[in-house]
C-alpha cells in the first residue's frame, strides 16, 4: 500500500530574488569593465585578476538567477518535479567556473614574478576601493537568503569573497604606492585565488552531493529513521532514500512496516507534518508493509 504528502510549492522563495539578483548582475558588470580598463591603464595584475574573477561572478549570477527562475515553474508531464534541479546544476557550475578562475589568476601571477612590470598604485587603490562599495552591497543583497538555500550561497560567497579581495588590492596599491616593490601585485593575486578557494571548497562539495542525490548535509539519516519508528504502531522502517529536489527542497521515500491498517491516513498526515517540521522534508511518500516478509533486520525494533 503507497500513500504520499507533499507541502506547499516553494516557487515564491525563488521569485523573491529575483531583483536582487539583476541589482547584482548589472552592478558587477559595470565593475568589471571599469576594473578591466583601468587594469590595462595601470598595468596592474591584481586588478585583471578581480576583472576576470569578477566577470565569472557576472555569469555566475546570471547562471543562479535562470535556475530560480527555472525552479519556479511548474511540473510536466515529462519534469514531474518540474526544473527544481537546476538551482543544484547553478550552484556546481558556479564552483568549478570560480575554481577554473582560481587556476587562471595563479597561473598569470607566477609568470608575473618572472616578468615584473610596473604598476599604478593609485589607479589600483581606487578602482578597488569602488570593488569594495559595489561587492559589499551586493553581498548584503544575498545575506538573508544564503542560509537556506545552496544556490543563493554560492552568490552570497563570491560577494564576500570579492569583498574581501577588494579590501586586499586596495591594500597591495597602497603598498606599492610608497614602496615601488611591484612583486606585491603577483603576490595578492596569489591571495586572492587562495581566498577564492577557501570559499569555494564548500559550496563545490555541497553541490556536487546534491547532485549525487546524497543526503542534505544538515539531515541525519539515522535521526530520521528513529523518528519514524516513533511513529504509532510502525515496527520497522527500510529503503529509507532522502534526496534535494533543490537547493532548498528535499524528498524522502520509505517503506514502514505495520501491521494495523488503523488510522493509515491519519499517521501520514502526522508524519509528513513532523518530517517537515523536524527536518524540512516536505515531499514524503510512504509505502506500508503488513509484515515484516522481506524486510532487513536494520531499521526495525
Amino acid at each position: 500500500m503507497h500513500s504520499h504528502d507533499h507541502s506547499h510549492s516553494h516557487s515564491h522563495h525563488f521569485k523573491t530574488h529575483n531583483k536582487s539578483f539583476a541589482i547584482a548582475v548589472l552592478l558587477n558588470l559595470a565593475f568589471v569593465v571599469i576594473e578591466a580598463v583601468y587594469g590595462v591603464l595601470a598595468g596592474s595584475l591584481a586588478l585583471l585578476a578581480d576583472a576576470g574573477h569578477n566577470l565569472s561572478d557576472v555569469l555566475g549570477l546570471a547562471m543562479a538567477w535562470a535556475a530560480s527562475w527555472l525552479a519556479s515553474r511548474q511540473a510536466t508531464e515529462r519534469n514531474t518535479y518540474g526544473l527544481r534541479k537546476t538551482t543544484i546544476l547553478a550552484a556546481l557550475f558556479n564552483a568549478l567556473i570560480l575554481v577554473a578562475a582560481v587556476g587562471g589568476i595563479t597561473w598569470e601571477a607566477i609568470r608575473r614574478f618572472g616578468e615584473p612590470t610596473e604598476v599604478a598604485g593609485v589607479t589600483v587603490m581606487t578602482v578597488a576601493g569602488i570593488g569594495v562599495l559595489i561587492n559589499g552591497a551586493t553581498m548584503l543583497l544575498f545575506m538573508k537568503g544564503q542560509k537556506g538555500d545552496l544556490n543563493i550561497r554560492g552568490a552570497f560567497l563570491h560577494m564576500a569573497a570579492d569583498t574581501a579581495v577588494s579590501v586586499g588590492v586596495v591594500g597591495a596599491g597602497l603598498i606599492m604606492l610608497f614602496t615601488a616593490q611591484t612583486w606585491i601585485d603577483p603576490l595578492v593575486s596569489l591571495i586572492i585565488a587562495a581566498v577564492i578557494l577557501i570559499s569555494t571548497w564548500e559550496l563545490l562539495k555541497d553541490s556536487v552531493n546534491l547532485a549525487m542525490d546524497a543526503v542534505p548535509k544538515e539531515i541525519d539519516p539515522a535521526a530520521v529513521q528513529a523518528r519514524l519508528l516513533e511513529l504509532p504502531g510502525v515496527e520497522a522502517a527500510h529503503h529509507l532514500h532522502i534526496w534535494g529536489l533543490s537547493t532548498t527542497e528535499t524528498a524522502l521515500t520509505v517503506h514502514l512496516v505495520k501491521p494495523d491498517p488503523h488510522r493509515d491516513d491519519e499517521l501520514i498526515q502526522q508524519a509528513a507534518a513532523m518530517l517537515d517540521h523536524d527536518f524540512n522534508i516536505g515531499h514524503v511518500t510512504i509505502q506500508w508493509e503488513r509484515t515484516r516478509s522481506g524486510c532487513p533486520i536494520t531499521g526495525s525494533r
